[in-house]
């Protein structure tokens, strides 16, 4: 693939000047067409006007839309953009951790277009950027489009979320504001700087009016996360085995002189059966068996994240018929994070072959759920444990430059064009050792739910060994190293886009005609390196200074486990990285291609905004057609022990859409309006997912046979076909009361197929082996249909003390259908079932209590959303395949007072009920308890200054 050089970036820009003498500003998630005259102009100050501005655009947009706007100049409400669309109706988040929330969806849907003023923007190699890494104080609004217009970009089957920054004719003239936030997270103990500045100004020169203004954010944020997990399950013979099973060991897929291959299926939708009694054939015999968990293990991840940003825009107006504007904007992440890992297998349960069934029985002293046969605690002997202390570090900068005009051709015709240059960095790296305590495990006790789905487990000490403590985890000297761990990856993006729109006015029935071109040229590139061995030579971890590192406080008293830990001092490790590489008799590895992706996508769209009455009433709407064609050529190169082995894979694809929409809105009365909508949206695979080249897996888990994974080049987009209705009532000053019904028919799916194949066992040895394979394919069909209802409300002639009191309300139902193909051994399908979509939430619903009265601010909020399916387990377990997430809830506080005229103070916090967040398998989280994790609360004082 050939990096975008200067040369094509001139020959772009040359081509760009050419077309610009009709050119045009940026196609944007707006369209970019001129507002109705009726809009209102609001001055945002406070959260009733904030609320009050953001009511304003969801009633003059042609879209259905939801907007967030700033309180004041630089004071989002909120530590980051996900946190405040929670409060958004229809909008569901999830994934808290490193002291934010960190994912998002529109009405379950994850797949958003993310743009900022209308410009598509990515992260490095993939498709899309990560929201959480756009500072919020650099913000001055957040539109959420759940229809789209042909002049949209067409991707997002959920929708689109544009971010506006401030520009310099947003002001009348000098504006300067700087912030300070000092942020306490709670489970480690840190205060967390968060700093923002802006200055911008206008001149009135010779050759018109011009203005620049500059943005900058800094923030860093030190977090722990905290988690235990049960492991998978597994079968397990019962004191009464069937040979060649000894009491209670665990029942391998394939056993030397089993007549059946295997003797049980791993990854079914329900798992095996779970009911008491259950049995399973092994050499002829039913047998009966329990299902009991693999493993236990624990997680003390504690981080470091930055985030630098600025902002750079310049407009020029040298008339009233022309303007001028360049942009540039930085994002950049920086994160470190060392993560304490205890693990200790629960899967070996043999040792009893010699005793009666009574004498195995009281050995293991298991002890299952009632009425199942899944175990609910137990003993293990001389379990297997290991420790694991690594060090990941990421970084990306990403880079976004776009210059643009606006120019009034005649009274009628408007021409905008921009030109945008993009350009994304990630650089990463893991790096990890991993100790063993050979000789020092006697018993493992363990209670996978020891109440509220929350494992507990401790390890005994052996009475006969006075001078070793067995119990204690947190001594170096029981301690050998392990297996290293050694990875490194690259992930590089670029593109050009030159966007053009034309707007015509007109008389009649349509008032505006558009017409507009999106050529965008894309690469991307990803490089990688990875290489383990064992071991190290075993070498005692307490004769090694600095190797050892041992936490302390783990889960903070929510869980009966041990508490600390001796692990591999990720930093240390990692800072003599090249030391521990020759003690285990390795060298620094290259970076291996992984691919190179060229992909070029045009675009055209012709729309039409019409108006007419209908009883006397306005009914107003736009229709439009886009056509999308993009071609890809991608270029895979499989793993080897070398860069010079590698071996060159190409490929390329097409896709060809029209995709037209409809939008009407008729008012029903003076504050009353209603809007029907109907648009098709596609959603592009990633980049990865077209890798053609499989990866394979050699068994870790002791399972019976590997994993393999591989995409597929001739994925093509999903397309989803969206129905709304929407009512909205304007009743009064800031308040209003909503609600819309609507439906998703999403074709293509792409979900993994899964079939057995041989090959080699690894690169060094020929020995044909049994792989799963997986890879995606477009063959799943999905349906999504729901409710959602909001309300803003600031009542009128309260009494004096309540003056300023109002209410933000929002409720989203949903239902979801996904039909996915069963396939057999060969890949062949073999039954259709039908499941949830994965990530969508039956009902969600968020309160805000909010006062705003003279210097005073208050916003008391409180989200929650109902368990979800999350993902699937991978397929080599008896426990059901799906893995869901229990319902999550979010309490935080927003305080403000203004000090002075140009003087504000700020209080706040999050999580302040200190959530606990748990996942299970299948439908029943008592016996199928999986992970509970604990993050931190935040709390921040801060100060802000304006003139």
């Amino acid at each position: 693939m050939q990096s975008f050089k200067p040369s094509v970036l001139s020959a772009a820009v040359t081509l760009a000047l050419a077309v610009s003498s009709t050119a045009v500003l940026a196609q944007q998630n707006n369209s970019g067409a001129d507002k109705p005259d009726n809009v209102e102009v609001i001055e945002v100050k406070g959260i009733r006007g904030s609320l009050n501005k953001a009511l304003n655009v969801k009633r003059h947009e042609e879209q259905i839309v939801d907007a967030i706007v700033a309180e004041d100049i630089g004071k989002f409400p909120d530590n980051n953009v996900i946190e405040s669309l929670q409060r958004v109706t229809g909008v569901q988040v999830t994934n808290r951790g490193s002291g934010e929330t960190s994912a998002v969806s529109i009405r379950g849907l994850s797949d958003i277009t993310t743009t900022v003023n209308g410009r598509n923007i990515f992260t490095a190699a993939g498709t899309a950027v990560a929201l959480q890494d756009i500072p919020a104080s650099l913000l001055k609004q957040v539109d959420v489009y759940k229809t789209r217009s042909a002049s949209q970009i067409e991707s997002g089957i959920a929708g689109s979320i544009d971010v506006k920054t401030h520009r310099p004719f947003d002001f009348d003239g000098l504006k300067v504001v700087a912030a300070g936030r000092g942020i306490y997270t709670e489970q480690n103990e840190e205060t967390n700087p968060a700093i923002s500045a802006l200055a911008s100004n206008r001149w009135e020169l010779d050759s018109g009016e011009f203005g620049a203004l500059v943005n900058i954010s800094y923030s860093r944020m030190r977090y722990r996360d905290q988690s235990v997990t049960a492991g998978a399950m597994v079968p397990f013979s019962t004191a009464n085995s069937t040979s060649p099973f000894t009491p209670y060991e665990r029942i391998f897929l394939d056993r030397g002189g089993v007549a059946e291959n295997p003797i049980w299926q791993p990854g079914l939708l329900d798992g095996l059966p779970s009911a008491a009694g259950s049995t399973l054939l092994v050499n002829g015999t039913p047998t009966e068996y329990i299902l009991g968990r693999d493993a236990i293990f624990q997680s003390d991840f504690n981080g470091e994240r930055e985030r630098p940003a600025a902002n750079i825009s310049l407009q020029f107006a040298p008339n009233e018929k022309s303007e001028y504007v360049f942009e540039s904007f930085y994002n950049g992440f920086r994160n470190e994070g060392f993560n304490s890992l205890l693990f200790s297998f629960a899967d070996w349960w043999g040792g009893y072959g010699g005793m009666t069934p009574a004498q195995a029985a009281s050995a293991a002293n298991v002890v299952l759920h009632p009425g199942t046969n899944i175990v609910k605690s137990r003993s293990v002997q001389d379990p297997w444990v290991f420790t694991s202390g690594d060090l990941t570090t990421g970084q990306t900068d990403s880079y976004l430059h776009a210059l643009g005009g606006r120019w009034d051709l005649t009274d009628n015709l408007t021409l905008k064009s921009e030109l945008v240059y993009q350009d994304s960095k990630y650089e990463g790296d893991f790096f990890a050792m991993r100790f063993i305590r050979p000789g020092a495990n006697y018993k493992l006790n363990v209670d996978f739910n020891n109440g509220g789905g929350i494992p507990g487990f401790n390890f005994e000490d052996n009475p006969a060994t006075a001078a070793v403590n067995e119990g204690s985890m947190a001594d170096p000297s029981a301690y050998i190293t392990d297996t290293m761990y050694d990875n490194a990856n690259e992930d590089k993006g670029d593109a050009i886009t030159f966007t053009t729109d034309l707007s015509y006015r007109l008389d009649g029935f349509f008032t505006l005609a558009e017409v507009g071109v999106r050529y965008d040229k894309r690469g991307a590139e990803t490089a990688f390196s990875r290489q383990d061995t064992c071991c190290g030579g075993g070498a005692n971890v307490g004769t090694i200074d600095g190797l050892a590192s041992i936490n302390s406080g783990f889960m903070d008293g929510e869980a009966d486990v041990p508490t600390s830990w001796v692990v591999a001092d990720g930093h240390y490790i990692r800072n003599n990285a090249d030391e521990f590489r020759s003690m285990y008799g390795l060298n620094k590895l290259a970076l291996q291609r992984s691919f190179e992706i060229d992909s070029t996508t045009l675009s055209v769209y012709a729309q039409g905004k019409y108006e007419t009455e209908v009883a006397g009433r306005v009914l107003d709407g736009e229709i439009g057609v886009r056509y999308t064609g993009i071609d890809t050529d991608s270029n895979f190169w499989q793993e080897a022990a070398t860069v010079d082995a590698q071996t060159l894979t190409s490929g390329e694809s097409k896709t060809r859409k029209i995709l037209p929409s409809l939008t009407a809105r008729y008012q029903l009365t003076d504050d009353l309006q209603a809007r029907v909508a109907y648009t098709e949206t596609l959603r592009y695979p990633g980049f990865g997912d077209l890798n053609p080249l499989i990866t394979y897996n050699e068994d870790v888990t002791g399972i019976g046979y590997g994993t393999a994974g591989g995409g597929n080049p001739d994925l093509k987009p999903t397309e989803s076909k969206n129905y709304d209705f929407a009512l909205e009532y304007y009743f009064a000053d800031a308040s209003s009361i909503y609600g819309t019904l609507f439906r998703r028919d999403i074709d293509g799916f792409v979900v993994g197929f899964r079939r057995a194949v041989t090959a080699p066992k690894s690169a060094t040895d020929p020995t044909p082996y049994k792989f799963i394979l997986t890879q995606p394919y477009n063959a799943s069909e999905g349906e999504l249909s729901g409710a959602e209802l909001g309300v803003v409300w600031f009542p009128e002639n309260l009494p004096a003390v309540l003056d300023g009191f109002g209410i933000q309300a929002s409720y989203t139902s949903l239902s979801s259908s996904q039909t996915t193909p069963d396939t057999n051994s060969e890949g062949e399908i073999t039954a259709y079932r039908t499941t949830d979509l994965f990530g969508v939430s039956d009902s969600s619903y968020s309160v805000v209590l909010a006062y705003d009265k003279d210097k005073l601010g208050m916003r008391l909020s409180y989200a929650w959303r109902k368990d979800f399916l999350a993902n699937y387990e991978a397929a080599l377990f008896a426990n059901p395949l799906e893995v869901r997430r229990k319902s999550e809830a979010s309490m935080d506080f927003q305080l403000s007072y203004q000090l002075t005229d140009q003087w504000e103070l700020t209080l706040d916090g999050t999580n302040l009920t200190n959530e606990l967040y748990q996942s299970y398998y299948g439908n029943n989280p008592e016996t199928n308890n999986f992970g509970t994790a604990l993050y931190s609360r935040t709390f921040a004082l801060g100060v802000r200054y304006s003139m």
